[in-house]
């Protein structure tokens, strides 16, 4: 997997010259961005490193399929790339295996691939590791309960403590509540305790 790098003395027009060389959006890469000094005759300068979506995606499902193998699961794995995420969908005759008890086996695959990717790329990368849309349908059934109980907390104005959660959940609520007029969301506590609040505001902040 190739990572580019451009410089030059001014951020300024670095990123749309990168992406003009490469032939692509910016939707397409992930970029990091750090200043470099000079010496004592040199000024500053600015380095971007560029890697294209595209190249950590097939990357990741590499360390995917590897690490399904070792678990001597036999399974076929989809790529999609979409709005700067990286989606790897699982089909398998051992879903309840791949999931686990309320999805950890497959928070603890996701994760793992995270790292992973995060290793061989030195960049953060927007992974999601899903098994037949488990987690698109539990994330429905989310929305839903957590919507019901914002309209109660805004008829009975008294605040309601969720379970706690990982941080990708808790973030589907506090996204699911926004348009919400008296209603505003904080997360409270340490990991792995974590937990929404959902609070009743006179007006929204």
């Amino acid at each position: 997997m190739e990572k580019y790098k451009f410089q030059a003395k001014s951020e300024d027009g670095l990123l749309e010259k990168a992406l003009e060389e490469l032939k692509v959006t910016e939707e397409d890469v992930i970029t990091n961005l750090y200043e470099e000094k000079g010496g004592l005759f040199s000024g500053k300068k600015y380095i971007l490193e560029v890697v294209k979506l595209s190249d950590v995606a097939a990357v990741g499902k590499e360390i995917l399929i590897e690490l399904l193998n070792g678990l001597n699961i036999s399974t076929n794995v989809e790529t999609k790339v979409r709005d700067s995420q990286i989606k790897y969908e699982i089909f398998s005759q051992n879903n309840s295996v791949l999931i686990g008890k309320k999805g950890h086996i497959l928070d603890s695959i996701q994760n793992y691939v995270r790292q992973a990717v995060y290793n061989a790329v030195g960049l953060y990368v927007n992974i999601l590791v899903d098994v037949e849309n488990y987690k698109e349908k539990q994330n429905y059934f989310l929305e839903k309960k957590v919507k019901k109980i914002a309209r109660d907390v805004t008829l009975s104005k008294i605040d309601v403590k969720l379970d706690p959660m990982n941080s990708y959940e808790r973030k589907i609520v506090h996204s699911a509540l926004q348009g919400f007029k008296y209603i505003k969301t904080e997360s409270e506590g340490e990991e792995p305790n974590r937990c929404v609040v959902i609070k009743y505001v006179e007006k929204s902040e």
